[in-house]
């Protein structure tokens, strides 16, 4: 039956109309245009760095402002076809994506992973979830811990009061639009105390606001935070 099914819906590249091998994959020609992170990482924001790995290693921005949250990884950086994809995924209603980029961020999230760490999406505001009809973040986050086989609280924290988009801004602006957004539901407090927990989001620009997820997970008695996104901004505006 699955080769009569692709012989009869034969696999088409995730980002073009390209036939391939295999389901829910790239072609060769988009696969090359998507700025997947291979070199070692920056420890606290996964960034990929030039020159020999360290054990530990950060970049010169989490050197300078070192992060709330201990480790982090990202699966690309948001550039190319990884921005399509990104955008697609997140204005596009394309959450079929959320199979492979749940994968890839699974995988990149590995080195990261302990038992019993729980699992976590950065949070959308209500209205904001009702114009788009999903959290994507969630999406991601739900794939990573079944591949894990982790806890995966979705509302774990949520946002209040709706922000500006931070579209635009620069970090310091970016930092204090997003100040005391996001709180920890309260009686979901339980599900992080004494416990690591892995946040997930979609993309990574100044880490504003993982920043407030981290510190409000961190309040409410969370042994460490770790992220992982699916792509990271190279450079911050």
């Amino acid at each position: 039956m699955q080769r009569l099914g692709k012989l009869i819906y034969p696999a088409q590249c995730l980002t073009c109309d390209e036939m391939i091998e295999v389901t829910r994959g790239l072609c060769p020609t988009c696969w090359s245009d998507t700025p997947f992170i291979v070199d070692h990482p920056c420890e606290a924001c996964g960034r990929p760095l030039i020159g020999e790995a360290q054990e530990g290693d950060l970049c010169d921005d989490c050197r300078a402002h070192p992060r709330v949250w201990d480790r982090g990884r990202a699966v690309m950086l948001y550039s190319g076809n990884a921005r399509s994809i990104v955008l697609r995924f997140k204005h596009g209603d394309r959450t079929d994506l959320a199979y492979s980029a749940g994968v890839w961020l699974a995988n990149a999230a590995a080195p990261l992973i302990v038992p019993e760490m729980v699992i976590a999406p950065v949070p959308l505001h209500w209205f904001r979830l009702l114009r788009r009809r999903y959290n994507q973040a969630a999406l991601l986050a739900a794939r990573v811990a079944k591949i894990h086989k982790l806890t995966y609280v979705p509302g774990l924290l949520k946002r209040p009061s709706a922000t500006r988009t931070l579209d635009g801004m620069t970090a310091e602006q970016r930092r204090e639009t997003v100040a005391g957004s996001i709180r920890l539901t309260e009686k979901r407090a339980v599900k992080v105390q004494g416990k690591r927990v892995l946040l997930i989001d979609d993309v990574m620009t100044t880490g504003a606001t993982l920043t407030q997820c981290a510190q409000a997970c961190l309040d409410a008695g969370a042994q460490g935070v770790d992220v992982a996104v699916l792509a990271r901004v190279d450079r911050e505006g």
